[in-house]
């Protein structure tokens, strides 16, 4: 039987930013020396610290009103140039100053936006924790929400169909009659719809109703399929 999906709420959703903010702090602060500044494998353009300056530069730009080009490569880059000298310490508690500003806003933001913003910023709390060897927090509000917004909002220009099988329940992302069904757990779909799983991986997960497709989950042109496989157990 397939289960039923929501969105959330706009509380449910700076709720689930709150805890986003508060898992990043303590797993940056607890990083060893020199892992900050180490190349990020999920975003292999960056080091650990361009990540935090990113996830710390969006509510910086929205209070300012700097959205033109908003989520663009040169929108996200100038955010990360702009902190290349500025401390851990320092993004971490900008953060916090600029997102108690923004999160009593966000009843105002259009729902798919916030919902995409919810997903960006869950993306890279996973990318660091990759990158700091603090990997974890795969059932969090946050990657519970992305889930459902992949399903219901960005799968809603998805072309072929799938229907995922879950340890939630069972669930058609797409228009239209599935072209083939996988099972996997909601972590993984949200991980690997952005590009964070190579193709082998994919291919690797339990696939009926057709070959393995790799490139059909990922939610939009703009991602592409890890060129190696990223493993992301859970720490002790």
């Amino acid at each position: 039987m397939l289960m039923q999906l929501e969105d959330a709420s706009a509380d449910e959703r700076a709720a689930a930013y709150r805890g986003i903010r508060a898992r990043v702090r303590v797993i940056v602060e607890a990083a060893a020396a020199g892992t900050l500044d180490a190349p990020c494998a999920p975003t292999p353009a960056w080091s650990v610290h361009d990540v935090l300056a990113h996830l710390v530069g969006v509510p910086s730009d929205i209070l300012a009103g700097r959205l033109d080009g908003v989520a663009s490569d040169a929108w996200t880059q100038a955010q990360v140039d702009a902190r290349r000298d500025t401390s851990v310490g320092e993004m971490l508690d900008a953060w916090d100053v600029d997102s108690a500003l923004v999160e009593p806003m966000m009843s105002a933001f259009p729902p798919a936006t916030l919902g995409q913003m919810i997903y960006d910023a869950t993306t890279h709390e996973h990318d660091l924790r990759h990158g700091l060897g603090a990997c974890g927090a795969h059932d969090t509000d946050a990657v519970v929400q992305s889930f459902a917004w992949l399903v219901l909002v960005a799968g809603a220009g998805r072309d072929a169909a799938l229907e995922l099988r879950t340890e939630a329940g069972d669930v058609v992302v797409g228009n239209g009659d599935p072209v083939a069904t996988i099972g996997l757990s909601r972590f993984e779909f949200v991980r690997a719809a952005s590009g964070r799983r190579s193709a082998e991986q994919i291919a690797a997960y339990d696939w009926h109703g057709s070959d393995p497709r790799p490139e059909l989950l990922l939610t939009a042109p703009l991602f592409s399929l890890a060129t190696a496989a990223l493993h992301e157990a859970p720490t002790a």
